[in-house]
């Protein structure tokens, strides 16, 4: 079976759906995102490889794919999935941070590239694997790591390790919580936690039914970004994208939560993560992107009724600019 003809299942998840994660803007993300088909593209968060699978397709047989992700699940399910690509040598794997992309490019001899996708967040099936711990709706160990051999600390040990102020901390500034203090409170008095259950029953007790899901939400969010370091991964990301970008390609980030798309605007925008414009003599904007939209892409209606996990979902693409046009 080709490549292209293993993609064709068009009901609810679409033609690049897979039972292992739904890619959101998939189409808009290609379209966006190629501008020379016999080029080489890095998908940084490869996850299922539903935007590589869309990416195979829409290059010419001698354009490549690179695909990270920290996830050794993930990384599985696509060698399981796109082996034909992989056998081709159109798609390459690797087991890593996107944080790291410099130093990954490096190991595979790769200068430059002419696209970078940053998918942001979690996959469908971190989501619903109660043993990953990433979600509150089903009971499992408290983990959140996006790469569970890793050595690093899992929530339920972080949760173990903070004071009640770094909690409230963690919970104001990741998860944008205004109950920040009363519910890092509450946790600390409820410690050891160490399954989903238990964390989202202390949440259930401090604030009204009709705010749990909500609350809940936020408080898992800045867990997941504390523990996995998602902030910095992506500040270091956006840095490393302007260095290997080469003029003229591409940049495309899918964001799921203001935290995210607010770095991604303002770097998109000024070329740099404090949003300090920098202008020329003339007072003329210099930065080394340009943003192809002036407002961030949304899934329509369609796209988030078969796939509500992309209702949140915003995707920006800029364009990387030759040094000569901000002369």
């Amino acid at each position: 079976m080709s490549e292209r003809s293993a993609h064709t299942d068009t009901g609810a998840a679409g033609p690049y759906g897979s039972p292992y994660h739904v890619p959101v803007l998939w189409k808009a993300v290609v379209e966006g995102l190629v501008t020379d088909p016999a080029g080489c593209y890095v998908d940084a968060t490869i996850g299922g490889g539903g935007h590589a699978a869309a990416l195979l397709d829409a290059l010419a047989p001698e354009g490549r794919v690179i695909g990270i992700d920290r996830d050794p699940e993930a990384l599985e399910a696509v060698r399981r999935r796109l082996s034909d690509a992989i056998e081709a040598g159109r798609l390459q794997l690797v087991q890593g941070n996107f944080a790291d992309l410099e130093a990954i490019l490096d190991r595979l001899g790769v200068a430059q590239i002419d696209g970078l996708l940053l998918d942001l967040g979690v996959s469908s099936h971190q989501l619903d694997e109660a043993l990953r711990g990433f979600s509150f709706q089903a009971e499992g160990p408290l983990d959140m790591r996006m790469d569970p051999t890793s050595p690093g600390p899992t929530a339920a040990q972080l949760l173990e390790r903070w004071s009640e102020y770094e909690l409230a901390e963690v919970l104001r500034r990741y998860g944008e919580e205004p109950r920040a203090r009363k519910l890092a409170r509450a946790i600390c008095r409820a410690r050891p936690i160490r399954t989903t259950a238990e964390l989202a029953e202390v949440v259930r007790r401090e604030v009204p039914p009709k705010e749990a899901t909500k609350t809940l939400a936020r408080v898992f969010q800045a867990l997941r970004i504390a523990v996995n370091d998602e902030l910095q991964a992506l500040e270091r990301a956006l840095e490393a994208a302007t260095r290997r970008v080469r003029p003229g390609g591409r940049l495309a980030v899918l964001s799921y939560h203001s935290l995210e798309d607010r770095r991604v605007k303002r770097f998109l925008r000024y070329g740099n993560l404090k949003g300090e414009p920098v202008r020329d003599f003339y007072g003329r904007l210099i930065a080394p992107w340009r943003p192809l939209t002036r407002r961030a892409i949304r899934p329509s209606d369609d796209e988030v009724a078969a796939n509500p996990r992309a209702r949140s979902a915003r995707l920006r693409i800029a364009e990387r600019v030759a040094e000569t046009e901000n002369a």
